[in-house]
């Protein structure tokens, strides 16, 4: 974001016919600095953003959206969904009786509920519909964020993501153990190959199951689940083809353990010890916290049948305890980055994350920031999370000022993504 008066100096230098569109912001968070600014004129074009000029700045021959009365931010990023689901009693059974193409036609509308609630980018932790939702997406054949997708979530037998979990023994035999294709891995042969089964498939980044999970049909909730060793070979393996790997961990061994072989991040860290965060500070690791996933699961271990009683007791003890777990590594300085895992709850609600973080005790500029800049140096991309010429003009409007109050983050009323515009004041039609 360029400082109010280099903007005036620069007023000449613009390049009009590159120009399609301005947007007239009553104020623009600048994410670089944390800092919101008064009126500026944002200009696009090309899916760029083409120049950032301060005041209300005539530009001649370009349409003009007036949003005087509303704050613009970058578009946000949510670093974990799962846009290929979402949680309800049925959750359970609906693997037996659907088809891929069922949960491939709902992922359709979660990615546009997820887009108009300001999310212009998302990594999918886990999901096989999330590679081919993405390619629809890019082709423009649906109306979605942009996607970087981990596919199949790579587990060890009995894990968080191990496919077969909860089967009958004769379903078990009839299928047969799953394997490094399935993304069940048991060794650092078998961790290398699933890596590699990833990339065939088409992933953007990898995702590992570090501990038992909540939702798993299985009893452990954080019970280590990979060797060190075996997170290294999936480490070194993923930097062969430029990925970075995201590790799903409860408890505090197989969380050490991750940090330990190199994960890129931390999702949920429930448990998460002082030695864990000053590990994860020493190696650079970001943690993406999740709150919004605990406090859903742990509402909903309240009500009788809506998980099946080995979840239950998971779901209550576990959900309960991120919020608190994010407060202290915010205290402790491990950087964090905005994440909710969608999917848990209903999409769309994304953005409630950002209020639980500062019931947290994270000053809102801090929130706003890690879904934005700090979102982009998780993803390892340089082109998104700020609004600054030269960068895609990934925009969102809302009214009010989040800063002053966090809960204006509920209000987004306008959508911009690569320069197309999905959402205005009073419609969410393009």
């Amino acid at each position: 974001m360029k400082r109010p008066i280099i903007a005036m100096l620069l007023l000449a230098a613009l390049p009009t016919h590159a120009a399609t569109t301005a947007l007239y912001c009553g104020k623009v968070f600048d994410s670089r600095s944390g800092q919101m600014l008064g009126p500026h004129t944002i200009v696009v074009g090309d899916g760029k953003v083409v120049d950032v000029r301060a005041g209300k700045a005539p530009i001649a021959d370009v349409s003009v959206i007036d949003l005087g009365d509303r704050t613009c931010l970058p578009g946000w990023t949510d670093l974990h969904v799962h846009l290929g689901g979402q949680s309800s009693p049925q959750s359970y059974s609906e693997g037996f009786r659907l088809d891929p193409v069922d949960f491939a036609f709902r992922a359709v509308g979660y990615a546009e509920k997820t887009l108009m609630a300001g999310f212009t980018s998302v990594r999918d932790l886990g999901g096989e519909v999330s590679p081919k939702l993405r390619d629809a997406v890019n082709q423009g054949l649906l109306r979605g964020p942009r996607i970087f997708a981990a596919g199949k979530s790579i587990a060890t037998t009995g894990g968080h993501a191990d496919p077969t979990n909860g089967y009958n023994s004769e379903l078990s035999h009839l299928l047969g153990p799953p394997g490094p294709t399935e993304g069940v891995v048991n060794s650092i042969d078998e961790a290398r190959q699933a890596v590699r089964q990833r990339y065939k498939e088409g992933s953007d980044v990898i995702k590992i199951t570090a501990t038992g999970g909540v939702l798993s049909y299985a009893k452990s909730a954080d019970a280590p689940q990979f060797t060190v060793e075996e997170v290294r070979a999936i480490v070194d393996t993923a930097k062969d083809y430029g990925y970075k790997v995201a590790a799903h961990a409860h408890g505090t061994e197989g969380m050490k353990r991750a940090v330990l072989g190199g994960v890129h991040s931390i999702e949920h860290g429930t448990l998460m010890t002082d030695e864990v965060m000053r590990l994860m500070k020493e190696r650079g690791t970001w943690y993406v916290p999740t709150i919004a996933a605990g406090r859903f699961v742990a509402d909903k271990a309240k009500i009788d049948g809506y998980f099946p009683e080995i979840v239950r007791p998971k779901a209550a003890r576990i959900g309960a305890q991120i919020q608190a777990t994010a407060a202290r590594a915010y205290q402790a300085g491990v950087k964090i980055g905005f994440g909710t895992d969608t999917g848990v709850g209903p999409h769309g609600d994304n953005a409630r994350e950002f209020i639980y973080m500062v019931e947290a005790g994270m000053p809102a500029t801090y929130v706003l920031q890690s879904a934005t800049i700090r979102a982009a140096e998780v993803l390892g991309v340089d082109d998104q999370g700020v609004i600054e010429a030269g960068q895609r003009a990934d925009i969102i409007a809302l009214a009010g000022d989040p800063v002053a109050d966090i809960n204006n983050v509920l209000k987004v009323d306008f959508v911009m993504k690569d320069g197309t515009i999905y959402k205005q004041p009073g419609t969410s039609l393009p």
